[in-house]
């Protein structure tokens, strides 16, 4: 599926001219690499980031440290920064971003599982939770790049 749903990204961008980007935590790339490991995807994406540390997100993606204090990493108030940083940083048409939880472990807070996404545009950033539940580390991480892709190709104009 994940290959599918790339290969149609890379087309509507193309045809859009758009350009995408991601801003990764969980996942760890897992939605850069769906993008390119599509024949020609450098076309629509230049850069993706991967920041897995909350070091990381403020460095590259100018999350504030009072947004991570306040909110902690796993949050639709990080995920919005990240995924507008991401997007000011590349210069790019579309960001999605991710922070989530892959397990194992979790708590009664923010449990095992929960994963939570922004997709940024020109037109505004939109945020959403997806508790996947404790389906494995790898189940999460996947599910949530297929979410992610899912997003990136709903954003994308209809050809």
């Amino acid at each position: 599926m994940t290959d599918t749903v790339a290969s149609r990204i890379l087309q509507r961008a193309t045809a859009a001219g758009w350009t995408v980007t991601t801003a990764e935590s969980c996942t760890g790339g897992m939605v850069a690499a769906a993008l390119t490991d599509i024949a020609g995807s450098s076309a629509i994406f230049q850069r993706g980031f991967v920041t897995y540390s909350n070091t990381a997100k403020t460095d590259m993606l100018g999350v504030a440290p009072a947004t991570l204090g306040a909110h902690g990493a796993v949050s639709e108030e990080v995920a919005r920064e990240m995924a507008e940083g991401a997007r000011a940083a590349a210069g790019a048409d579309l960001a999605v971003s991710i922070s989530g939880i892959a397990g194992p472990g979790g708590s009664e807070f923010k449990p095992e599982g929960r994963v939570c996404f922004a997709l940024a545009s020109a037109t505004g950033t939109r945020t959403e939770t997806v508790e996947f539940g404790a389906i494995g580390r790898a189940q999460v991480r996947s599910a949530a790049t297929d979410h992610a892709l899912a997003l990136l190709l709903a954003a994308l104009p209809q050809p």
